[in-house]
């Protein structure tokens, strides 16, 4: 893990950041590309192996992103990249509905044996987080017979139509592009930090108002699913107090209600466990996957009670790229390297440093207000001084001292103020430990 190929697991600034080549590049595409489209750094990057990204100037940046949580087993791993090479080698696509192929089948098996739960399982594949969770809802509809989605404060589930309806913030996602899906409901989030109760009683207090506002606003019997990330992402890596999600299901079940859990961003060792839901031994009735699965090919997956999946219709399932055989063999070979390089426990130890680390900063900066998250999954919000008033002008200049430094380092948060780390899971803890000293003088700038 201490290096892949030619490139050296070690920050180094050739340019200033942005570099004259990346100034130039990027020009290019303010003038090509839709100005629709965010830029987190302004650099292009030229390879990436692990946890450094290499610009085209030079410039080795350290990646606490990990293309937002896709490339957690490391950039270019190299039994993803073998596996890749030989598949795109044999065939580049038929279409799973037209000509079946081991490879989609494989990846089906792995998830119906790797997701939490004795229960017979079954599983599709899709492109990408967006598209499982509208077969998820669209599948759990048919099989309850039912219309209505519960969703949460703070979810983020995707851009498409029906997705921007079960995500919660307006912008930069949902503003102006309505109108959106209906039978969408949703429903408070017990965020600890912002908790106006009893913080000892939040799970109990918070699943009382849920399962009231569902009974009385909507009718239980008219839920179709309750669709809740056990770690929000986009949110700001919010984690619901232990008790809540379990409460939640137990009440799903009870009505015949379809628990889905969305481990888009927070599966695949992400937490520290395989799953983020095994944190409190939880067997949601569907798992939506995508992002980690295929070491950063285009893969997601729907994986349920087998007769759940198997109530749609014969052709009511599919579309022509899913489960795209090249993408099909990363992912095989991105689970392959979780496991013979036990990267759950990996993502536990990262996890260990970087709140250790983080605590610390916050007790000698009062502008950081919570530190959070589980394994290689945590944030941190940034406040102003002796408040819980969002500081997003903090959050920002601490982000660009980073970046100059050649540091990636994301955002995320209902109120712009929160910092998300995201490494590789194949991270050194010296890469790690380099990217927090950063971090560090960052807030020392403030």
């Amino acid at each position: 893990m201490a290096e892949t190929g030619s490139l050296p697991q070690t920050r180094h600034l050739a340019t200033e950041i942005p570099g004259p080549l990346s100034k130039a590049a990027i020009a290019r595409r303010n003038d090509a590309v839709s100005a629709g489209l965010g830029m987190a750094m302004p650099v292009i990057v030229k390879r990436a192996h692990d946890a450094i990204i290499e610009d085209i100037d030079g410039n080795r940046i350290i990646d606490f992103g990990a293309g937002i949580g896709v490339v957690n087993v490391g950039n270019s791993a190299p039994r993803v990249v073998k596996a890749v090479q030989d598949a795109v080698a044999n065939f580049t696509h038929t279409n799973f509905t037209t000509v079946p192929y081991l490879e989609y089948i494989e990846v089906c098996e792995a998830l119906n044996r790797l997701t939490p739960g004795s229960f017979k399982k079954k599983s599709i594949l899709q492109n990408s987080g967006a598209e499982a969770v509208e077969n998820a809802i669209k599948i759990a509809r048919h099989y309850t017979k039912r219309a209505a989605v519960v969703v949460f404060e703070h979810a983020y589930h995707g851009r498409t139509n029906l997705t921007m309806a079960l995500t919660a913030k307006n912008i930069p996602y949902k503003d102006g592009f309505g109108p959106f899906a209906s039978e969408i409901y949703r429903m408070p989030l017990p965020y600890r930090f912002r908790w106006d109760g009893n913080p000892d009683t939040i799970a109990q207090d918070a699943l009382e108002i849920v399962t009231h506002k569902i009974e009385k606003e909507i009718g239980a019997d008219r839920v179709a699913a309750i669709l809740i990330e056990p770690v929000i992402g986009e949110g700001g890596f919010i984690v619901p107090p232990e008790g809540f999600m379990p409460g939640l299901q137990e009440f799903a079940t009870k009505h015949g209600i379809v628990f889905i859990a969305d481990e888009v961003q927070s599966g695949f060792a992400r937490t520290g466990k395989l799953f983020a839901v095994e944190h409190e031994g939880m067997t949601p009735d569907m798992i939506i996957t995508a992002k980690g699965i295929a070491g950063g090919l285009p893969l997601a997956a729907v994986t349920a009670r087998a007769e759940i999946m198997d109530s749609s219709h014969v052709g009511g399932l599919g579309g022509t790229y899913g489960g795209n055989p090249i993408a099909c063999a990363a992912a095989l070979a991105a689970i392959k390297t979780i496991e013979e390089e036990k990267l759950v426990e990996r993502a536990a130890h990262i996890g260990k440093i970087l709140v250790d680390t983080l605590n610390e900063l916050k007790v000698k900066y009062p502008v950081i207000g919570d530190v959070r998250g589980r394994g290689a999954m945590v944030a941190i919000e940034l406040v102003k001084p002796g408040t819980k008033d969002p500081n997003p002008d903090a959050m920002t200049k601490v982000i660009k001292y980073c970046q100059s430094k050649g540091v990636l380092i994301l955002t995320a948060g209902t109120y712009g103020n929160v910092i998300r780390f995201l490494p590789p899971i194949v991270i050194t803890d010296e890469l790690l430990k380099d990217g927090l000293s950063v971090l560090a003088e960052g807030f020392a700038t403030l």
